[in-house]
């Protein structure tokens, strides 16, 4: 093998977010600039020498050239095997499971999540270590250090490989082995779920509709919901993963999956609406006439979770990110079990999960999961519901109102303002943040305060700390607002605004959501300024 050493020179903007390096297809286009990153990343990771690395993405645009690249570089770098998922795609979910199920060194995911693709889109590199999980900042740190420092990369002069066929090829002395993308993950989901009693649910009539956004999940709910579950064809829409998601933004909301919505809504919906995103990792859940937050749904799923045979031993614990909704509060008090705030990012799950502290956690941007993986899985959280309803035999209506008969309902909504201008946004939450120990001790707005800081997150497990992870206004009766910077756009910035009011069991639970937050939309709005610092006079997306 002769491995060829190329001078660069580096690009000052390499730094990863909570889910890796994502900048705009263009950017990454540049010469030289994938290269730097991956080097950087190898040069990152000691004891790689003879290791297995997995590599795979979500078939947005471009994703088939830095394929090649990584496997070239993999081989010029050491690496004894890289196993790729077939046509180089790979769910995140099924990508952190082949990474534990065949115990590899740690896995390459091209993929910038629910952002749009195509030449025009966005794209993403991240990193995944041994343990399935998104690599610790400590990781992240090094690569980005290296990527200010680096002088030269390294790469093999090889053809690209072919990814469509199944089985093994080499690459300059290095096995490269293209596997079935989807099999391993559906034998684990097997292992977890009723798949007879969700069958038997379909052949007596059951309906549904997932909308896989032509993204990753296609393949995957194809064979699991279709062929293994019984499912009508034509159950799952939109299955063929396109590099431009066929013209559509992958994002299971309800801006972005308005159809959807629409249709179950409308008088022919089916008993079940789900839909994931562009990686896989997102889920939507709506039944019949009813939507289901993500903070609910983690609430719901954490609640009914000993249904499902993987989980009849029942929950070490439960965590939630800090903007979630504590809806997953009340059932873990209930349960009984340890309840856990983290930064928002799965990477700060990974220590409670690998540690058994929890085995359920949710994010309220369209995110669950298990410990199964260590990555938040879309069609899991599909498969638990499916596996509720099938045993609870009621619709995901009942199941709700019943849900919020005994722990209360958590009315809560997310307002992004998208593509704000950087330096406003950032001394937008300078000045909020100066603001709070007067907030804290005058209260707000006539409301009584008993929260206002900037949170800080100290992990039960490894003693590590992460502070400024976003503003939290808490209030007596359990309302909250709280203010956050997104670090997964590739434009400005994104402004979230998390309202949440708790309406107790014996309450109110029918109000329409924007209604029954108004009056904190607005407090919002007023103690943020938000309107004259980012010119905006209403949110991009409301979810």
């Amino acid at each position: 093998m002769t491995v060829k050493t190329i001078s660069t020179t580096p690009f000052p903007d390499q730094k990863p977010g909570t889910s890796g390096l994502r900048k705009r297809v263009t950017h990454f286009q540049q010469p030289n600039y994938v290269e730097n990153f991956v080097q950087s990343l190898f040069d990152s990771l000691p004891g790689k020498e003879g290791q297995t690395l997995v590599i795979g993405g979500d078939g947005r645009y471009f994703n088939d050239t830095v394929i090649q690249i990584a496997i070239r570089m993999a081989a010029a770098n050491g690496f004894g095997k890289v196993m790729v998922g077939q046509g180089g795609i790979l769910s995140t979910p099924g990508a952190s499971h082949i990474i534990r199920h065949y115990k590899a060194f740690g896995g390459i995911v091209l993929s910038a999540s629910h952002n749009p693709g195509g030449p025009d889109g966005d794209f993403g590199i991240k990193y995944n270590a041994s343990n399935g999980g998104p690599a610790a900042e400590k990781i992240t740190d090094a690569v980005f250090a290296r990527s200010l420092e680096i002088a030269e990369y390294r790469s093999v002069d090889t053809p690209d490989i072919d990814l469509s066929r199944l089985g093994v090829q080499d690459v300059a002395g290095m096995t490269v082995e293209v596997i079935d993308p989807v099999a391993d993950y559906a034998a684990l989901m097997e292992t977890l779920f009723d798949f007879d009693a969700i069958a038997a649910m379909f052949n007596s009539g059951f309906s549904m509709r997932f909308d896989a956004m032509h993204a990753v999940t296609g393949p995957y709910a194809k064979a699991i919901i279709e062929g293994r579950l019984g499912a009508p064809e034509g159950t799952v829409i939109n299955a063929v993963p396109l590099p431009d998601f066929g013209g559509g933004h992958p994002d299971p909301n309800l801006v972005y999956a308005k159809d959807l919505f629409d249709l179950m809504m409308g008088p022919d919906a089916p008993d079940f609406g789900a839909a994931s995103d562009g990686d896989g990792d997102r889920n939507l859940v709506i039944g019949r006439g009813r939507f289901v937050t993500p903070s609910d749904s983690l609430a719901l799923l954490a609640a009914n979770a000993h249904l499902a045979p993987g989980y009849a031993r029942g929950l070490a614990g439960i965590a939630r990110s800090m903007p979630t909704s504590a809806a997953a509060d009340r059932v873990a008090q209930r349960l009984g079990v340890e309840m856990h705030e983290t930064p928002t990012g799965w990477k700060f799950f990974g220590n409670l999960l690998d540690a058994g502290r929890v085995t359920i956690c949710g994010e309220e941007s369209a995110g669950t999961g298990s410990d199964h993986v260590r990555e938040k899985d879309g069609l899991w959280a599909v498969l638990l519901w499916l596996n509720i309803l099938a045993v609870r035999k009621q619709s995901v209506d009942e199941i709700v109102r019943e849900h919020w008969a005994t722990y209360g309902r958590n009315y809560y909504s997310r307002h992004d303002y998208e593509e704000v201008d950087a330096d406003a946004a950032k001394a937008l939450m300078t000045d909020l943040r100066a603001k709070l120990p007067q907030i804290e001790a005058s209260g707000l707005g006539g409301r009584d305060v008993v929260l206002a800081d900037d949170f800080a997150y100290h992990d039960p497990v490894d003693g590590s700390t992460a502070s400024g992870q976003g503003i939290r206004i808490g209030f007596a009766d359990g309302s909250r607002i709280v203010f956050r910077l997104s670090g997964t756009g590739t434009v400005g910035a994104t402004l979230r605004v998390y309202i949440e009011r708790y309406e107790p069991a014996d309450g109110v639970h029918d109000w329409e959501t924007q209604e029954a937050l108004a009056d904190l939309i607005a407090l919002a709005d007023t103690v943020a300024e938000i309107r004259p610092r980012t010119g905006r006079d209403a949110p991009s997306v409301i979810t």
